[in-house]
């Protein structure tokens, strides 16, 4: 089962993005705007990690912090538009995990997410990409998406090989296996596409990166 990211912020449209990038990076993701009633919730059905705004208000983040330390080890992850030294040593000292100044990249935020849930052990997210061979199908996070045969072979070899660099000679090689009428240029059309197309399904992930001069990477 994956794991389940509280997002205790303020800012409504803040926190839909978070949200979206967690979803889109396999997890679960609750979101609460309020401290109290967050803290109530982690006492009923604790999350596997927090996400949490320092200013909110009623019971701000520090002192939801403070309270969440007296009866879990729960992760957390600190996020305020407070940038003193002495903020993020409160924070830290409060029991918070980790510490994050806004504005911050929230691929940065989820990188960081990941990481602690490694440390800790907890349910990491499933693969990014599902393939099925025989039907040539492939899904993103559940999602089937819908592929011509040039765009199945590519993200399929891209899928195949996470975290490496492939050249677009490689990738076109890819196509050509399959018999398929396609040429170098063609590949960062396809790519293009590709991208719009997980987008779609999945808002917020960005798994094709483009690397100069050498070719294009999947991560997940």
């Amino acid at each position: 089962m994956s794991a389940t990211i509280m997002i205790v912020e303020d800012a409504p449209e803040l926190a839909a993005v978070i949200a979206d990038y967690a979803r889109a990076a396999g997890y679960r993701a609750t979101v609460f705007g309020d401290g109290a009633a967050a803290l109530a919730a982690i006492r009923n059905q604790p999350p596997s990690l927090v996400v949490l705004d320092l200013m909110l208000p009623g019971l701000d983040g520090l002192s939801l912090c403070r309270a969440l330390r007296t009866f879990s080890d729960i992760p957390i992850v600190m996020v305020t538009a407070r940038v003193e030294e002495i903020d993020r040593l409160l924070g830290l000292e409060s029991g918070a995990d980790d510490y994050l100044c806004k504005p911050f990249s929230p691929r940065e935020l989820m990188a960081r997410i990941k990481v602690i849930l490694r440390r800790t052990g907890t349910a990491a997210p499933p693969p990014l990409f599902a393939l099925d061979e025989g039907a040539r199908r492939i899904h993103v996070r559940g999602h089937a998406l819908d592929l011509t045969p040039s765009e199945y072979a590519i993200l399929a070899a891209l899928a195949r090989h996470p975290g490496q660099v492939l050249s677009r000679a490689r990738l076109l090689d890819a196509a050509r296996a399959d018999n398929l009428d396609a040429t170098d240029r063609a590949i960062d059309s396809h790519v293009k596409n590709l991208r719009r197309k997980i987008e779609a399904v999945a808002p917020g992930l960005e798994p094709i990166r483009s690397i100069y001069g050498l070719g294009y990477r999947c991560d997940g």
